[in-house]
């Protein structure tokens, strides 16, 4: 099972800005993208610059061109976040089994 398992060093600006990221829903499915594990990897310079790596359900997800400018806008937003860059891969492509058990009970898959 691949449970959603970032690595992120928690400091007081990596948990506002999860808590940013956890604000993001794809439009058709009722659960944040985090929980949906679409966050592979968040990382924070010395200097406040910002780097998301994420995916998407499938490369012809219909937010694919607005969801990621929308956590990058979220993130941004906040008053210690120099510049943020949100990158999106398929690698690897993303599966149910990386969503979290929260996730998986809020849409009813167990």
């Amino acid at each position: 099972m691949m449970e959603n398992k970032i690595e992120v060093p928690i400091n007081s600006l990596d948990a506002r800005i999860l808590d940013v990221i956890k604000t993001c829903y794809d439009p058709e499915i009722p659960v944040n993208i985090y929980e949906l594990g679409l966050i592979y990897k968040l990382s924070v310079s010395e200097g406040n610059d910002v780097h998301v790596l994420m995916t998407l359900t499938s490369p012809a997800c219909p937010v694919a061109e607005s969801l990621p400018v929308e956590v990058e806008e979220r993130i941004k937003a906040l008053p210690e976040v120099n510049s943020v860059k949100v990158e999106i891969t398929f690698d690897p492509p993303w599966e149910k089994d990386m969503m979290s058990e929260e996730a998986k009970l809020e849409l009813g898959l167990f």
